[in-house]
C-alpha cells in the first residue's frame, strides 16, 4: 500500500538539505526505488519534507541509507517521521530542478 511520509525536523536549513541531497546523488541512490513524489517546503522556522512511496518497505530500505547522512548533517529528527496510508494519488510529471 502506498504511504505518505512526513518529516518535520526541528530547524532544518537549506544548507543541511542541500548537503544531504548532494551526498545521495553522489552515492547514486537518488532518486530511490519506490519514491513517487518528494516535496521540500518552508514551514516557518525550518524546512519540512513530505514524500509518497509505493510501499512502507521501500521507504524503510532507503531510510537505512538516509538516516546516517541526516545524522552527519546534524538534522534533528528526534520526533521521527509520520506515516499515513495513501488511498489514492495522481501526480503530473514535474520537477523544480533544472535540466542542465
Amino acid at each position: 500500500m502506498p504511504v505518505l511520509v512526513r518529516y518535520t525536523p526541528s530547524g532544518l536549513t537549506l544548507d543541511q538539505y542541500n548537503s544531504v541531497d548532494r551526498k545521495l546523488k553522489k552515492a547514486g541512490v537518488w532518486p530511490p526505488a519506490g519514491l513517487v513524489a518528494h516535496v521540500c517546503f518552508d514551514a516557518g522556522g525550518g524546512l519540512h519534507v513530505s514524500e509518497v512511496w509505493k510501499s512502507r518497505e521501500q521507504h524503510q530500505a532507503f531510510a537505512e541509507r538516509l538516516m546516517p547522512l541526516l545524522q552527519e548533517a546534524n538534522v534533528d529528527l528526534s520526533g521521527g517521521p509520520q506515516f499515513l496510508d495513501v488511498e489514492s494519488y495522481m501526480f503530473v510529471e514535474a520537477s523544480s530542478e533544472s535540466s542542465d
